[in-house]
């Protein structure tokens, strides 16, 4: 079902961070975010790549949207990038984290964290724990976790003992769990802001042509999405139809640590429901950012 997002919710002096906008989903819910009125900031990790997103938004939307450089592999750059957002803008009503990927290989961010994990979850986390404040002084404000129903790959849960998949690494299995750590984020996150006014919910956009997995990250996703029939694989702005409902609609006012898929909110696998996994994973998560701060 096709949705105009313009028609839903005016966005009006609202403002928006959305990460990894320089393509795919995150462009589009960008566009569509900045047709609705709304005040958007975009990050992109390639400058050429990013400069190019902003001109597309810009011609398509009408507004150049600012762009901030984010690499989500480089916790040094996700200090620098919060740093920076805090000083460019006094709010912050939507932070949108979509930027994501997936590798063949197993491979080690700047800090040595395992690529998935360090980027899908760890370097968001950060990021949302830098801009935390802002974002509940902006209250009632929105957080927007893109996870994917790829979590449900993990099907034995988050392997505590081995994060960082040291003892065995398979590109679908290491996707699927950062998944799921984005859905326990979500369901920690949520339950640690309620009052606060900020809601946390998770978005499955659906499996979407884009060129995710496409940049060297892995052939194999890539060959398998444009192998897919039109009718089952979404266009990239179908796909950010969930995430531009989240992040606008009076529908969900009030809603949080929710997971939503076509604009419905949808059960994730139990693991994602496991309030312990969900507190654990939070503070295992800063410890690690602990770590690398004190080895920095």
């Amino acid at each position: 079902m096709s949705h105009d997002p313009i028609s839903e919710a005016p966005m009006d002096g609202r403002t928006v961070l959305i990460t990894g906008a320089n393509s795919g989903i995150g462009l589009e819910a960008a566009v569509a975010l900045t047709r609705m009125g709304a005040d958007v900031s975009i990050t992109a990790r390639d400058a050429a790549k990013g400069t190019a997103a902003v001109e597309e938004i810009h011609r398509r939307g009408g507004v150049s949207p600012r762009l901030f450089d984010l690499d989500l592999s480089d916790l040094a750059s996700v200090r620098r990038c919060a740093d920076e957002v805090v000083d460019s803008i006094d709010r912050l009503d939507v932070l949108v984290a979509n930027a994501g990927l997936t590798l063949s290989t197993r491979a080690e961010t700047v800090q040595g964290f395992e690529y998935l994990f360090g980027v899908n979850h760890l370097g968001h986390f950060a990021l949302f724990e830098r801009l935390r404040d802002l974002l509940v002084a902006s209250a009632p404000a929105r957080v927007v976790v893109v996870s994917s129903d790829m979590h449900r790959v993990a099907y034995r849960g988050l392997a505590f003992d081995d994060l960082q998949s040291e003892r065995a690494y398979r590109s679908w299995d290491a996707y699927g769990k950062s998944k799921l750590a984005n859905l326990l984020f979500t369901r920690e996150a949520a339950r640690r802001l309620r009052g606060t006014g900020v809601a946390v919910n998770a978005a499955h956009p659906g499996l979407v042509k884009t060129n995710f997995g496409g940049e060297g990250d892995t052939r194999l996703t890539q060959q398998v999405v444009r192998a897919l029939p039109r009718v089952v694989a979404l266009d990239a702005s179908e796909g950010a139809d969930t995430i531009v409902h989240l992040a606008s609609s009076p529908e969900v006012e009030g809603l949080t640590g929710g997971y939503f898929s076509n604009r419905r909110a949808v059960s994730p696998s139990r693991h994602a429901l496991d309030d312990d996994a969900a507190t654990r994973l939070w503070s295992v998560s800063e410890q690690l950012l602990a770590s690398a701060s004190a080895d920095a």
